[in-house]
């Protein structure tokens, strides 16, 4: 008789981790509190009028705006691959992470592809270039996309003086990328020793000083700084706070690119739900878990917040890491220090995001699917937003334009986007409902001002947004965090959740707050070293 599994919620780790599981011979079911698939990556789907935000199956005749509430970056493609071709009794848990098609035999780093052969048969991914226009506040720009001739074109039009600086911060990012994510990103920092093992690499890489800090060895111009700092926001980290190995981001994007979803990130997620369906796993919405049920400090199943009672061999919580022990898991069932432990761990900051449709009508928009629209401030706003945890009367914000590329995601003659600000989380103390409204206005009304999109207020055809309150409220985000323990050195590796419980026998952690951190690619690496955990313990 095959052992029985339960996943708490259905974002792109727990998915992901279902597909193993069933892989593995496990019979799993996977418990969402929302009425459709994707926890952060859930979509917003929206009459064509703009009037009425639809349920997951409800039509409208004249279209519809989809908006991917969530991630909308997606990289690293032979992970989605190989999640794709995993049958039953098939887990590939034993074969190399990185196959031939993408490191060869003589460790030289291989271009990824779009769609892989079973990627194919469930969902159309396609190359995104550049990968990001990043705007300044003086109103020049820098086109990232990872092409060395167009990079240096543009270092040497921005910032001459940092050209020697890049060909450096090349090769010592790369250095970083080859031993932390290649050779020791799938580790699962268990025990402390795994840990001390690869301390001495890491100070020789320089990699565990903070990443802007880093930056600065190489750069002098504050614009390349930026440049080639920013995107561990888009995975919940300060640049200000992160360690240097999060440098590898950029040979990550560098080596296989950015991709998107046609149809959105919710048709990715919606291929992972018939893949996992597929293998025989199952999985129920609105059901939302109340408690972890534990006897003689092993998981035994879950209780519903409906009263209903699911047992299993084993549980694994997609959900927040300090939402799952501080709510979910009895105190008697907690060591002495797990409170305490849960509450020192710094949130990541939270977001503000506005989901809006307008008019594309005589419009010609000079935007990027991806767009980084950089404030007059950088390290100050950092400051404001992760330290001093204030809404500042500047921003900097993410505008997400997948029209450009998939004009299905909007009615006819329509654009579907939306922005998303940084912010503090809800340690703040912010009151969103007095403050959404009008910093929502003033975020839109920047964008037609300073040309990114004219005349968007009076082409506005929907808007809606979401606050510190959503994650804190709907996605039972603890303090309304967007990405789990903030990813600073002392929050790292060994020090960030364990995928297996130091607490519970047969419970487990996968998705952003756990190993090895937040990000698209990230959960799916998460969820592998779950299973790899699962099945030693299993045998």
């Amino acid at each position: 008789m095959s052992q029985s599994a339960i996943i708490i919620g259905s974002g792109i780790g727990g998915l992901s981790l279902g597909i193993r599981l069933q892989s593995l011979g496990f019979q799993t079911t996977i418990l969402e509190k929302l009425d459709a698939p994707g926890g952060r990556a859930y979509v917003r789907r929206v009459s064509a009028d703009g009037s009425r935000i639809l349920n997951p199956l409800e039509t409208d005749p004249n279209g519809v705006f989809t908006f991917d509430m969530g991630p909308t970056v997606i990289t690293v493609p032979h992970f989605i691959e190989e999640l794709f071709s995993l049958e039953v009794g098939k887990s590939n848990l034993e074969l190399p992470d990185y196959p031939a098609s993408v490191l060869g035999d003589d460790k030289r780093i291989k271009t990824g592809f779009s769609s892989g052969e079973n990627t194919s048969k469930y969902v159309k991914l396609v190359p995104i270039l550049p990968f990001y226009r990043i705007y300044f506040d003086d109103g020049s720009h820098f086109d990232y996309d990872g092409d060395p001739e167009s990079t240096v074109r543009q270092i040497r039009q921005l910032a001459p003086e940092d050209l020697q600086g890049y060909e450096r911060f090349h090769t010592d990012a790369r250095a970083i990328f080859e031993r932390g994510f290649l050779e020791l990103g799938y580790t699962h920092f268990g025990d402390v020793g795994t840990m001390l093992k690869v301390v001495p690499d890491l100070i020789k890489l320089d990699a565990v000083r903070t990443l802007f800090s880093f930056t600065k060895k190489y750069f002098t111009s504050d614009k390349m700084r930026q440049v080639f700092s920013f995107e561990t926001l888009l995975v919940g980290g300060n640049p200000l706070a992160v360690p240097a190995i999060y440098a590898m981001i950029h040979f990550v994007e560098k080596t296989w690119g950015i991709h998107f979803a046609m149809g959105g990130t919710g048709a990715l997620v919606k291929a992972f739900v018939q893949k996992f369906e597929e293998l025989g796993g199952s999985i129920r919405y609105n059901s939302e878990v109340s408690s972890i049920n534990i006897e003689h400090k092993t998981a035994r199943g879950v209780s519903l917040a409906n009263g209903e009672n699911l047992s299993a061999n084993l549980v694994v919580s997609n959900g927040d890491y300090a939402n799952t022990h501080l709510k979910l898991i009895d105190a008697k069932h907690r060591f002495w220090n797990a409170d305490a432990r849960v509450k020192l761990t710094q949130q990541s900051m939270s977001l503000f995001v506005i989901y809006f449709g307008f008019k594309s009508d005589n419009l010609e928009l000079d935007l990027q699917h991806h767009n980084i629209i950089l404030g007059p401030r950088y390290e100050e706003l950092l400051k404001d937003i992760f330290g001093r945890k204030i809404l500042a009367k500047d921003f900097s914000q993410y505008l997400h334009v997948p029209t450009l590329t998939d004009p299905s995601l909007a009615p006819e003659g329509h654009h579907a986007a939306y922005t998303l600000v940084p912010v503090p989380h809800n340690g703040s103390r912010l009151d969103w409902d007095l403050l959404g409204e009008p910093f929502s206005n003033k975020i839109l009304g920047f964008l037609e001002d300073r040309g990114f999109i004219p005349g968007l207020i009076d082409r506005l055809v929907h808007k809606s947004f979401i606050t510190p309150d959503y994650f804190e409220g709907t996605l039972n985000s603890y303090l309304g965090n967007a990405f789990g323990p903030e990813p600073m050195l002392v929050q790292s590796a060994y020090f960030r959740p364990h995928n297996r419980s130091q607490d519970v026998k047969n419970f487990y952690m996968v998705g952003a707050g756990a190993q090895p951190g937040g990000g698209t690619p990230s959960v799916m690496m998460s969820a592998k070293m779950t299973a790899r955990l699962i099945k030693e313990d299993f045998k």
